[in-house]
């Protein structure tokens, strides 16, 4: 009782370590379940007894027999659904093409280059170099995303790499399997000619599986047969239930089945997708943070001294300046990828739960099988996994910097609030080559910016998820547009400091405008009309239109006559070279802005000066 509830505890502590110092929870869990394991049972403990004692064989432990396996197998399969479910095909519409390649030629060209370099460095037998290099295909969203997070990056960056981590890892597995199934077949080390046969029924059982049944939860939930308090447990039951299924009719299928169940759910008309999220989301940090120091702590001391070696350096060294930059260059070969943000993404290749968790398995299963060299497969896995973790944890924003791809000035724009008049504006912003990303509670306001083809969210600003995405990562421009003034000010006040570097703004109230209570330091967004002007307008005139101005006056004189009708709104002043400013946010430097080929940009009814 005292080891589970201490796995809990420390598991959590070191989540909150990680998040007070931006880095990924997985470097403190691996060094926590390495203290508690091999280093207290040779340095501490005088009967050489571990602290936590996850026993995979035997009759001790928190886990005996294969208990571990099959709560690691479950656990990844809950984790690699919840990263399914965030994964979204708008996102890859101009990556797409780079992230099939990553996932399919740049795994290739590592699991045959790192087979080669632990041949020759570690003399292994090919099967178990083979072996390795299938579990270090995988690179891990639970290990990226932490990363990503606090480093401002155009948003194909951010995408490739939070892609690849998902999907990759039922890829990485499946390759690990069909070696296992190479060298261990019926209890005996060989070769089985069914292997590819075997594949083809992981693809089919798994994306079938996954599915077929995706569709059928979602027909549930949208059809109102699941009680609203049961939603996410119900939904926790068919992602395992998808994996056993999936598990029975084709062994290893199941992290296959379990992120395509994710992925199609997550780009489905579901009205509690959100709900299911945070819950899912929840778990997968409590299950990430046991499993880490259960696999840690299962490592022993003998198996970590393996590792003292030069050729341990030569590897890990190879592995990330060799082959990850080989298999991006290659993937991303007629891409519109740049060389800085190539070489970017070449650097940030962590491993992560899928690797550790398969890498114990299979190290255990092979020793005790006395297949020669079977002892060094879990410590070099965990090895690639703890070196790359830390080396992009704390050099990915630096080498952002120096590889140019770091944004100096975020110019995506933050809208909380989806309603027309926002549509209206993110619209007219998308069309003048802005990243622009809607943010609301309501579904409905989210669907309508869907259909308009408008990144939208359903948030609430309440909770801390909105400032967990990674693709907000580029936002510089917060505007609170939505028609409570409490939220408004709550928005820019909360969120401001993270996405609105550049500039907050936020809809005044009435009481504000008819009191003239508005100052300089409120960053207001219209200084003369709230949600209510806003919205009626843009009912009778759904439209936003440019006006030439050609010096200070002309702008003055146009914006007075735009103020004293109440048909037009101004919104934003559009330089020559095509920088957008909010109108209130112009100071005495508008004179240096203002040119002869300059716009002013309004909402709602065209005006004669326009139409001659």
């Amino acid at each position: 009782m005292v080891e589970l509830a201490g796995i809990i505890i420390l598991g959590i502590l070191a989540q909150w370590v990680a998040w007070k110092f931006k880095i990924p929870a997985i470097l403190p869990l691996i060094l926590i379940g390495l203290l508690v394991g091999p280093i207290a049972a040779e340095f501490i403990n005088e009967d050489g007894s571990k602290w936590i004692e996850p026993i995979w064989n035997g009759k001790k432990g928190l886990f005996p027999g294969e208990g571990l396996f099959y709560f690691v197998s479950l656990a990844i399969s809950i984790i690699l659904f919840e990263g399914g479910l965030t994964l979204k095909r708008s996102e890859i519409r101009t990556v797409g093409p780079v992230i099939t390649k990553l996932i399919t030629v740049g795994a290739a060209v590592t699991f045959f280059g790192a087979a080669v370099l632990a041949h020759y460095l570690f003399e292994l037998s090919w099967d178990l170099c083979f072996l390795f290099a299938g579990l270090i295909i995988v690179t891990g969203p639970t290990v990226i995303t932490p990363i990503l997070r606090n480093i401002p990056l155009k948003r194909d960056i951010s995408t490739v790499l939070k892609w690849e981590g998902i999907l990759i890892d039922p890829i990485g597995a499946l390759v690990a399997v069909l070696v296992f199934e190479f060298i261990f077949v019926g209890g005996e080390v060989g070769f089985t000619k069914t292997a590819l046969i075997e594949f083809g029924k992981i693809v089919l059982f798994g994306t079938t599986f996954g599915f077929t049944f995706a569709h059928a939860l979602v027909f549930a939930i949208n059809k109102k047969f699941i009680p609203h308090y049961l939603l996410n447990v119900v939904s926790l039951s068919a992602v395992l239930l998808v994996f056993i299924e999936s598990e029975i009719f084709a062994h290893e299928s199941g992290l296959l089945a379990v992120v395509v169940m994710g992925m199609v759910i997550g780009n489905s008309k579901l009205d509690n997708i959100k709900e299911l999220l945070y819950f899912k989301e929840s778990l997968s940090v409590l299950l990430i943070s046991i499993l880490f120091i259960l696999l840690s702590a299962n490592i022993n001391y003998d198996e970590l001294m393996l590792l003292y070696r030069w050729e341990t350096l030569a590897l890990f060294l190879a592995v990330v300046l060799i082959i990850r930059p080989l298999a991006v260059f290659i993937s991303a070969q007629g891409s519109k990828l740049r060389m800085n943000e190539k070489l970017f993404i070449s650097w940030v290749g962590p491993r992560g739960i899928v690797a550790a968790g398969i890498a114990s398995l299979f190290g255990s299963k092979l020793r005790a099988e006395d297949v020669a060299g079977a002892e060094y497969i879990t410590p070099l896995v965990f090895m690639i996994v703890l070196g790359t973790v830390l080396l992009n944890a704390t050099t990915a924003r630096l080498f952002a910097r120096i590889s140019g791809v770091f944004l100096t000035k975020s110019e995506g724009i933050l809208i909380i609030g989806a309603s027309k008049v926002s549509r209206l504006i993110a619209q007219y912003l998308i069309d003048n080559g802005r990243h622009v990303v809607l943010v609301d509670s309501n579904q409905n306001n989210i669907s309508e910016a869907e259909k308009l083809g408008i990144e939208a969210h359903t948030e609430n600003i309440y909770s801390d998820t909105l400032t967990d995405n990674v693709e907000f990562n580029d936002i510089g421009y917060l505007l609170a547009l939505t028609g409570n003034g409490d939220i408004n000010r709550y928005a820019v006040e909360k969120f401001g400091a993270q996405f609105g570097e550049n500039g907050t703004f936020r809809l005044a109230s009435k009481t504000e405008l008819e009191n003239n209570s508005i100052s300089d330091e409120d960053g207001i967004f219209t200084l003369s009309d709230d949600f209510n002007n806003l919205i009626e307008v843009s009912e009778n005139y759904p439209e936003i239109h440019e006006i030439s101005v050609e010096d200070l006056a002309s702008y003055n004189s146009i914006l007075d006559d735009i103020k004293r009708n109440s048909d037009q709104i101004p919104l934003f002043l559009k330089t020559s070279k095509d920088v957008i400013h909010i109108i209130p946010s112009l100071d005495e430097t508008i004179e240096k802005e203002i040119d002869k080929n300059s716009k002013l940009v309004y909402l709602g009814k065209l005006i004669n000066a326009e139409k001659a």
